[in-house]
């Protein structure tokens, strides 16, 4: 099956078809239904490769994600697939495991199928790699990470809102000696998390050094810091971890110790994923939609593709606080 007989059984050209099946406007409305209806009655299977030739156009879009293992980007993922797939797009995924060497290879591959756009959701990201894109003129989205250029954009997502959120409403449960468990702190979304804990409670005056342990967004990392405080001769009362499977970690050594939540210590994570509720108990946690990054992502990188740069005015994710039972007054 080609696409001559597409056009002979839709009664037009094969320039037509073409035009149709690229989503051109110049094909008018009834015509390009009659198109898609013989497309369909003769299961023809475009060659993805020789329409790109034609229209210079892939219609894939690129997904660069930190860490496939973390419930927050398979979420993203999804999200950002579904609309993709809504705008007739298909997706490349790249998993960096925030690892220099593999976002290189993600780049790489991505230049190779030659990508209409990219979306580099990740925490990190090494300006010399994604200089490449650049110097192609490949259209690509930040998370947090990037400078807005002619092709560039990035998303300012708002830690600092949903981290403000969570202390405030540990001091009003009377909390005062309030831990934090970072991120990796070559992360520039770890650092923001951490300083914005950090300035809120010395403009307190309830800041304690003693009280900030390195995690590595792992639940490994969560436990490891947990058991560190739990050495200190004054332990916290409440522990805020840059991430919920931080926080899971760090509620798994509480329980290890014979000890409960809140009822000993509360604790608050960051970016509420699915198991966020199913933990126990349920994990009072700071909102960064998936949902929202994607498609706005999405949005960004369509403007960037059509040229249409005036569109991209306040591409800004707030964080919020969403309140379960993992943390009481004392």
């Amino acid at each position: 099956m080609n696409i001559r007989e597409v056009a002979k059984r839709a009664r037009v050209s094969t320039a037509t078809v073409s035009r149709t099946m690229n989503g051109s406007d110049k094909v008018k409305p009834a015509t390009a239904a009659r198109v898609r209806k013989a497309i369909e009655e003769l299961n023809f299977l475009p060659n993805s490769h020789a329409r790109t030739l034609v229209s210079g156009k892939s219609h894939i879009l690129g997904l660069i994600i930190s860490d496939i293992t973390n419930p927050f980007f398979p979420d993203l993922v999804k999200s950002f697939e579904d609309e993709a797939v809504q705008r007739g797009k298909e997706v490349i995924i790249g998993n960096t495991d925030y690892n220099p060497k593999r976002m290189a290879g993600c780049i790489r591959r991505m230049v190779e199928r030659k990508v209409d756009g990219v979306a580099i959701m990740t925490s990190e990201s090494d300006p010399a790699l994604v200089a490449e894109l650049t110097r192609r003129n490949i259209p690509t989205v930040f998370m947090d990470t990037g400078k807005p250029g002619p092709h560039c954009a990035n998303i300012r997502v708002d830690y600092g809102q949903g981290i403000q959120e969570a202390l405030q409403h540990l001091i009003a449960l009377n909390h005062r000696r309030i831990a934090f468990i970072t991120g990796p702190m070559n992360l520039a979304s770890a650092q923001t998390r951490c300083s914005v804990f950090v300035s809120t409670l010395k403009a307190r005056g309830i800041f304690d050094e003693a009280l900030i342990e390195k995690g590595n967004h792992r639940i490994e990392g969560g436990a490891i810091a947990m058991r560190n405080f739990l050495k200190l001769p004054r332990r916290p009362t409440a522990v805020i971890a840059s991430n919920d499977l931080t926080a899971i970690g760090a509620l798994g050594v509480i329980h290890e110790m014979g000890m409960s939540v809140p009822e000993d210590i509360s604790l608050i994570g960051f970016d509420d994923i699915a198991f966020a509720h199913l933990t126990n108990p349920p994990l009072t946690t700071i909102l960064l939609s998936r949902r929202q990054l994607a498609t706005m992502a999405l949005a960004a990188l369509d403007a960037l593709i059509q040229g249409n740069r005036q569109s991209l005015t306040d591409l800004t994710i707030p964080t919020h606080l969403v309140m379960r039972s993992s943390t009481r007054a004392i």
